[in-house]
């Protein structure tokens, strides 16, 4: 089978539910400029021709950069922040100017090698973002750079509903008519906030965050992320960490960080189930939960393979839905990938854990681990006092966390009168 069905069949259900979602995407300045750009451009396209509501947030910073170099001005920061004055403000709005009329040139020019060929597509902006200066702080007068005030909610749903893509730029308008330099990200969270957007994607040029040793964080809760902020410093990614999680605590649903440097990273992150970038969400991503007899046809297609090859008893779809009450799951974006089940043995304090099973993919994860304290728990709370399992190949896992060598004699007489001999189970136990 073509490698595209069968991505195409697993990004369906992503398809389906991202359709008139509001998505709130910040593109820095250095994005625009990287080379994969134009690819960014198409995948956009791609989302709007999905029924995606897109909201594009660029930001400008390089290019604001190369003019106060061309002028001769020499850049001044405090505290992350650029000092406008008004020299600096003249190239803020240059850059902003010619960047905005070059994103929406290029939006125009893939129509057509893109979904949309042969519709017309419209990209919409204006003074849609009301700032303030933000004034002097520790003494320091940071001139034309402002903050967001508010954003003009009932204007960008008006375009968004007439099928436009709505482009907001660094910039900011007073009522007095005044112009202020504003921080991309800053702009792009105060719209997720303002329009209750289903996500803010963030741009960087990393693939997401990055710990201390070189991996990939693929999932915080917005609690976890001071900690991280702590680590990486005065950063950009930490800018882009801060913005995800103030966005979650604001009300969005889920922020996530993905690479401009990185062909098709957006559609990886939004298409796929584990995703490709840092994801920043209030909800669990993965929910370990106890089962419901909707579960029962993921259940039978993670433990089948499992059935065949002798390693787990069969169960069939009727047992699966007599018991599914003794059993607990773990879910990851509505796929049940691990699961185990309880079984209190008849005029005994004791109970069976069975059934335990990770699917394939996601076995480096402890999960296995997460099952087993659930179960535990379960059992305490029913007033049991042993765990036994009956195990063919998986021996040493349950030794390795404190279950011992135990034998038929050992089992309640109601569980012994139905061990299978043939099978040859190995049995073990553990005092809870």
């Amino acid at each position: 089978m073509p490698e595209y069905v069968n991505w195409l069949r697993h990004a369906s259900p992503y398809i389906n539910a991202h359709r008139d979602c509001t998505f709130v995407v910040m593109l820095p300045g250095d994005g625009v400029e990287h080379p994969n750009f134009g690819n960014i451009v198409h995948d956009l396209v791609l989302l709007h021709s999905l029924g995606v509501r897109l909201v594009l947030v660029h930001g400008s910073r390089p290019q604001i950069e190369a003019r106060l170099e061309a002028r001769g001005l020499t850049p001044a920061y405090h505290e992350g922040l650029r000092i406008t004055d008004a020299a600096t403000l003249e190239c803020v709005i240059d850059a902003v100017g010619h960047l905005r009329i070059a994103i929406e040139a290029r939006l125009s020019m893939d129509m057509a090698s893109s979904p949309m060929q042969g519709s017309r597509l419209r990209v919409a902006s204006g003074n849609l973002v009301t700032a303030r200066p933000i004034g002097v702080l520790e003494g320091v007068d940071y001139y034309h750079t402002g903050e967001v005030r508010r954003v003009d909610r009932k204007g960008i749903n008006r375009l968004l509903d007439e099928r436009s893509i709505v482009l907001l730029s660094p910039l900011g308008y007073s009522p007095t008519g005044e112009i202020f330099n504003l921080a991309c990200e800053d702009v792009a969270t105060r719209a997720a906030i303002d329009l209750g957007a289903d996500k803010l994607l963030l741009f960087g040029a990393d693939l997401g965050l990055i710990d201390e040793h070189g991996r990939l964080v693929r999932e915080l809760r917005p609690q976890q992320v001071p900690a991280h902020l702590e680590r990486l410093g005065n950063n950009y990614q930490a800018e882009l960490l801060d913005a995800a999680a103030e966005a979650c605590r604001g009300g969005v649903g889920r922020s996530h960080i993905v690479s401009y440097a990185e062909d098709g990273a957006l559609l990886t992150e939004l298409f796929t189930r584990d995703g490709g970038g840092t994801l920043v969400a209030q909800e669990q991503f993965e929910l370990v939960r106890e089962a419901a007899i909707e579960d029962v046809g993921g259940l039978l297609d993670l433990i089948s393979p499992l059935e065949e090859q002798g390693i787990l008893v069969r169960r069939s779809r009727e047992v699966l839905e007599r018991e599914i009450e003794q059993f607990s799951v773990v879910e990851r974006e509505g796929m049940i990938i691990a699961c185990a089940a309880l079984y209190q043995i008849a005029d005994s304090d004791a109970g069976e854990l069975a059934c335990l099973a990770v699917n394939p993919e996601y076995r480096h994860g402890a999960r296995g681990d997460v099952l087993l304290a659930r179960i535990e728990t379960r059992a305490r709370a029913q007033g049991l006092k042993t765990l036994f399992v009956l195990t063919t190949r998986t021996a040493h896992w349950f030794r390795e966390r404190g279950f011992v060598p135990s034998s038929v004699d050992r089992l309640p007489s109601a569980r012994a009168s139905l061990y299978n001999y043939q099978r040859n189970s190995k049995i073990f136990e553990k005092a809870l």
